[in-house]
């Protein structure tokens, strides 16, 4: 499903893509990175030109949920940010369900209200501040999206948040997760991680802007391996877990309640 967003890189409007210079600066990389304003007000390029198949990872998620949301239920997109998957899953999800993104970034979330409501969904929907090491958010849902999300939970939270969204969701709903992966075989990991920065370089990158994203985000991403999170979804309870997307050390995984 195409990015809402392409194309649109000219015309003056208050959701306009600017560009992604955050980590020109060398001192970006004496902090860890933080989503916040700065990083909302260029976010969707930076997913588009850091993310491989971003617009393929919004199309699949569509049409997986498409088979699984129910009317009457929720649709939950966990770390939403500016609301990018909500807006490619307007179409093609039944009407009576209801769109409920959850974020812990209030810059982000403004971002995706602006978005979500210049759009105009043709559904119930809303936007929550909420911080998945503490809250539970996740009820009556069908469908709960995890995109680029599960990483970012730190690993001593992450298997009771992942029985929270088993909790949450109805029988024979899905939870649709996108993750940056780690390999245990040192050799591919090291390729698969020099391809990728190669992907950020065709996409306009420089080395250092890629280095100085790389130490901002030591602390804060925190992959795991694909079996580690196949095992986390297993010891919640899901009875089939399928990844269905590998791209290098990217990865994704539905999973059935």
């Amino acid at each position: 499903m195409a990015d809402p967003d392409r194309g649109d890189r000219n015309r003056a409007s208050p959701c306009r893509l600017l560009p992604d210079r955050l980590f020109s600066d060398p001192a970006s990389a004496t902090a860890d990175f933080r989503f916040d304003g700065r990083t909302a007000s260029v976010f969707d390029d930076m997913v588009n030109r850091s993310v491989p198949f971003y617009s393929e990872m919004q199309r699949m998620s569509a049409e997986l949920a498409g088979d699984f949301a129910v009317a009457g239920t929720n649709l939950v997109d966990l770390g939403c940010a500016t609301g990018t998957t909500l807006l490619a899953l307007d179409a093609c999800i039944d009407p009576g369900v209801r769109f409920v993104g959850v974020d812990n970034a209030p810059d982000m979330l403004a971002k995706a209200r602006q978005k979500l409501t210049g759009h105009g969904l043709g559904r119930s929907w809303d936007l929550v501040h909420a911080d998945l090491h503490e809250d539970r958010v996740v009820r009556n849902a069908s469908v709960v999206l995890m995109i680029l999300t599960l990483q970012f939970v730190r690993p001593l939270y992450r298997q009771r948040v992942v029985r929270d969204i088993y909790a949450g969701l109805r029988p024979q709903g899905c939870v649709i997760v996108f993750e940056k992966v780690t390999l245990s075989d040192s050799l591919f990991n090291r390729l698969f991680i020099r391809y990728y920065y190669e992907l950020k370089r065709r996409n306009g990158y420089s080395d250092s802007e890629i280095a100085h994203k790389r130490e901002a985000l030591e602390n804060v991403l925190i992959p795991y391996r694909p079996d580690e999170n196949r095992d986390l979804l297993l010891g919640a309870g899901f009875s089939h877990v399928e990844e269905f997307f590998r791209w290098y050390n990217f990865s994704g995984v539905i999973a059935v309640k």
